[in-house]
C-alpha cells in the first residue's frame, strides 16, 4: 500500500516537494512507516520555509515563542523541519487538542490541563512516532518536528534554492 500524504494549499508554496533536503526526506519516509502500522497518514502543513517567507511570517507575527527571528533562522528555512499532523485512513485529521498553527500556551507539548485525554493521547502516538524515525520536537508547537543537527544546515533563501515560492 502506497504512503499517503496530503498536501494543504499553502501561502508560501505552489505545488513543489514538502521536504527539501535528502535526509529529512528519509527520516519521514520512516515515520511514515510507522505510522501506516497504526493505520494512520501524516497531513504536512509546512515543510521548507524560504527565507524571504520566515520574513513575511515574522512581520505578521513576530513572537519568538513559536517564530524563529529571521536573523537567527528557522529550520523550515533550512529545509529541515516539518510541520504535520496525523490522519486516519479516510483523511480526517486526529484531534490534537487545538488547530495547527494555534499560538497559544494549548499547543505546547507539556500543556495537559484544557487538552482532552484524546488529544493528548494522539499527541504522544505522532511524537513517539517522530521519536522513533529521529526527529527532534519543538517543545511548543505539538506539530513541529526538526532534525536534531538542524543549526548546521545553512539557510536558504527563494534564489537559492530555485523554488519561485516568493
Amino acid at each position: 500500500m502506497p504512503l499517503t500524504i496530503i498536501l494543504p494549499a499553502s501561502l508560501f508554496t505552489k505545488a513543489r516537494p514538502a521536504i527539501y533536503t535528502v535526509k529529512p526526506q528519509k527520516k519521514f519516509n520512516k515515520a511514515a512507516k510507522i505510522a501506516e502500522k497504526f493505520n494512520l497518514r501524516f497531513k504536512i502543513f509546512d515543510a521548507f520555509r524560504p527565507t524571504e517567507a520566515q520574513q513575511v511570517l515574522w512581520n505578521h507575527t513576530p513572537d519568538p515563542t513559536f517564530l524563529a527571528p529571521p536573523e537567527k533562522g528557522s529550520a523550515h528555512s533550512r529545509g529541515v523541519a516539518i510541520d504535520l499532523t496525523l490522519i486516519d485512513i479516510h483523511g480526517n485529521e486526529l484531534d490534537m487538542g487545538t488547530a495547527f498553527d494555534a499560538f497559544t500556551p494549548l499547543s505546547f507539548h507539556a500543556v495537559t490541563e484544557g487538552i482532552s485525554v484524546e488529544a493528548q493521547k494522539n499527541r504522544l502516538i505522532m511524537l513517539g512516532i517522530m521519536s522513533a524515525a529521529g526527529w527532534d520536537f519543538y517543545k511548543n508547537e505539538w506539530w513541529h518536528y526538526q532534525l536534531f543537527d538542524a543549526k548546521k544546515y545553512a539557510l536558504i533563501s527563494d534564489s537559492d534554492a530555485g523554488t519561485g515560492m516568493m
